[in-house]
């Protein structure tokens, strides 16, 4: 018996530390077969948290949602599917304990409740499909949002005349005409419509809770339930929106308007004084404060996320972290509404603090990775979720002593499979003598010189950080074994909003001369990362960084892929849609009025010192960096005979999604790096 617990054990351990022989580099149809965890919901009673668990249907180029039950109070406990909701997704908890959640029914995604233990039953018929739902802790009134014509009194949009027939072409009086991906459709918005509950089903035909207010809530095209919130006895609905009419592709002026759940009147903006971003409308446990994030200037869409408490009996607001230079990304209330759980941007990690709602006080409670979706436990635990470079959200906990535990491990099989890898943060003296942070990652298993992989991140106002990419991986760039090298230059987050607004009017200057100085600095404290062998890449702003590199230090790199990169500054500032960011960007002015400032670092000026092979990838319905601005420096690449290649997607937007196409991307990418740089270092 000894013997054969000894190999159990010994096999056991086999497949949790893999050795250099049995693991295998990843590939990227191994990234898109993980398992992906969405957001978490907890149990009123706290025992209990729903999510999904989606897998790829490779066959299909799709991914399929199934929500898990997990019992919190249960030590090790695992995740079980909810029987009957196998295809069902953005479940929460009704305050009985039931199970509410969406799923198709009759070709329309509807709503469905269960009983813990018990059949899924369709609670909802409403005509036209459901984006999203949320359900007031009172468990009697529901909110509903979906694109709606402006004049429908409900949500079926009863009596509305039908339009006349006419020709296909669509016509406008205003921008937005596109956004992100999609066309505007005229006199289209998403809305909200209340519902009563009874005997634990949708009721009456929905009232529309904006009133007269042109705009979208949630915001689009990144909005979703984080942006409406119901009061504790679902009375009443806050929610934000962007009301701008002419304006609104050069507004950032979200705010936060509350509304009776009945629609019985009209709502109230709570926020109309400041004209930047206000949102996250999150209410305390006992209803009587209203916490959200505002920014101070209009326009400027990362400005510092400042995490504001407004009395919603007397109407007075404070600003609880203004003396924290950090940008709140996400809150939640302590249950019992003494603080706030916040997550932020830090030096390459995204923790979770706790905020004293009297004080201020900041207190850390994570240390690495990237959390989100953070819910306080009665006992006074925080669940959130986590991942970093190393592994794909899982599902965590973090008692009021510190003490971490995972709770989920849902790609423990494949990740066992593969090579190990080393992450390590530096920091350098950047441009403006400012310290400047970035990190190289390796596979463990590489052996001898590492050509690099020199990673630009997008945004610009962003970071790839310590954190799980589905789009732009990390881990996935090493795997073949290369080094890959990253540098937060001036613009990225995490470091303060000095360091963040530094790229201001600045985008060739300063992040130009952290990336040169970053790259030298990691090269000469690792010898195994090969320096004379180097591809760099970039999307968005990185994108725009390797049109930029082209011109002003075309002798460093071996190869180049750009991924929807501005090419032009001057017809970018013409294309995009939202033109608050552009116009920030360069100044705070239009092109026609201040035409200098969009040509000091626009690209297209230096095509003649171009001379490093670049691949251009780009895709016809990204309407942030239209496709255009790839087949110009294509075409740029292809008169000045440098070696260059093009790959469009016709079905993708400003990100590959799709498994097939994200696949074939990593293909083209790393044929590219091969060609001009050689396989990655052997094994």
């Amino acid at each position: 018996m000894t013997k054969t617990l000894a190999l159990a054990v010994s096999a056991a351990a086999i497949a949790l530390f893999p050795s250099a022989v049995l693991a295998r580099p990843m590939t990227a149809t191994d990234m898109h077969m993980m398992h992906r965890l969405g957001a978490p919901e907890v149990s009123p009673d706290g025992r209990w948290t729903v999510f999904t668990i989606s897998s790829t249907d490779l066959a299909a180029n799709k991914r399929n949602n199934t929500p898990y039950l997990l019992d919190l109070k249960a030590k090790g406990a695992a995740p079980q599917p909810v029987k009957g909701a196998e295809k069902g997704h953005d479940a929460v908890f009704g305050p009985d304990g039931s199970i509410w959640f969406i799923m198709e029914a009759g070709g329309q995604d509807q709503l469905f409740r269960m009983i813990r233990g018990g059949a899924p039953v369709q609670v909802s018929n409403l005509k036209g499909d459901i984006a999203g739902f949320k359900l007031a802790p009172s468990g009697d009134r529901l909110v509903v949002w979906a694109d709606r014509d402006l004049r429908c009194p409900d949500f079926a949009c009863a009596h509305l005349p039908k339009k006349p027939e006419t020709g296909s072409g669509r016509t406008y009086d205003q921008l937005f005409v596109r956004h992100w991906d999609t066309w505007a459709e005229p006199g289209v918005k998403s809305r909200l419509f209340g519902f009563a509950v009874e005997n634990g089903r949708v009721t009456g035909a929905g009232a529309q809770l904006t009133g007269a207010l042109v705009g979208d809530t949630p915001s689009k095209p990144m909005g979703g339930g984080e942006e409406i919130a119901f009061s504790p006895d679902g009375r009443t609905i806050f929610f934000a929106l962007r009301e701008a009419g002419r304006i609104e592709a050069k507004s950032t002026n979200l705010d936060i308007f509350s509304s009776p759940s009945d629609g019985s009147a009209a709502p109230v903006n709570l926020t109309d004084a400041n004209d930047a971003t206000d949102n996250l409308p999150t209410v305390s446990p006992d209803g009587r404060t209203l916490a959200y994030f505002a920014m101070a200037r209009p326009t400027y869409e990362a400005d510092r996320q400042v995490l504001m408490l407004r009395d919603l009996t007397s109407g007075q607001v404070r600003a609880l972290t203004q003396d924290w230079d950090r940008s709140v990304d996400s809150i939640a209330w302590a249950l019992d509404g003494k603080s706030l759980l916040v997550t932020a941007g830090d030096t390459l990690e995204e923790p979770v603090f706790r905020v004293d709602a009297a004080t201020g006080k900041i207190t850390r409670l994570t240390k690495d990775g990237h959390a989100g979706n953070v819910h306080a436990l009665p006992n006074g635990d925080v669940l959130y979720t986590s991942n970093s470079v190393y592994a794909p959200d899982d599902l965590y906990r973090v008692t009021s002593r510190g003490q971490v535990s995972q709770l989920t491990a849902v790609n423990r099989d494949l990740l066992t499979q593969l090579d190990p890898i080393s992450f390590k943060k530096f920091s350098f003296t950047g441009a403006n003598n400012d310290r400047v942070w970035g990190f190289e990652l390796k596979n463990q298993n590489a052996t001898g010189k590492l050509p690099i992989a020199f990673l630009v991140h997008g945004g610009p106002q962003g970071s790839f950080s310590n954190s799980w990419s589905y789009r732009w991986n990390p881990r996935l760039f090493a795997a073949p074994g290369y080094g890959v090298v990253s540098v937060d230059f001036h613009g990225s987050t995490g470091y303060g909003q000095a360091f963040t607004d530094a790229i201001h009017n600045n985008w060739g200057g300063w992040p130009l001369e952290d990336l040169q100085k970053g790259l030298a600095y990691a090269t000469s404290q690792d010898p195994q990362l090969d320096a004379d062998r180097a591809c760099a890449l970039g999307g968005s702003y990185g994108g725009y960084m390797m049109n930029w590199i082209e011109g002003q230090w075309a002798d460093r790199f071996r190869c180049i892929v750009q991924h929807d990169g501005v090419f032009d500054a001057r017809a970018m500032a013409y294309e995009t849609e939202e033109l608050w960011f552009d116009e920030w960007e360069h100044g705070e002015k239009a092109y026609y009025e201040d035409p200098a400032a969009f040509e000091k670092w626009n690209p297209v000026n230096y095509v003649q010192n171009w001379k490093t092979p670049q691949l251009v990838i780009t895709s016809e319905k990204d309407f942030r960096i239209p496709y255009t601005q790839g087949l110009a420096a294509f075409t740029a690449l292809q008169r000045r005979n440098v070696p260059s290649r093009l790959l469009i997607y016709p079905d993708e937007n400003h990100w590959v999604l799709k498994p097939k196409n994200s696949i074939q991307w990593y293909g083209e990418v790393f044929g590219w790096l091969d060609r001009y740089m050689g396989k990655g270092a052997g094994r």
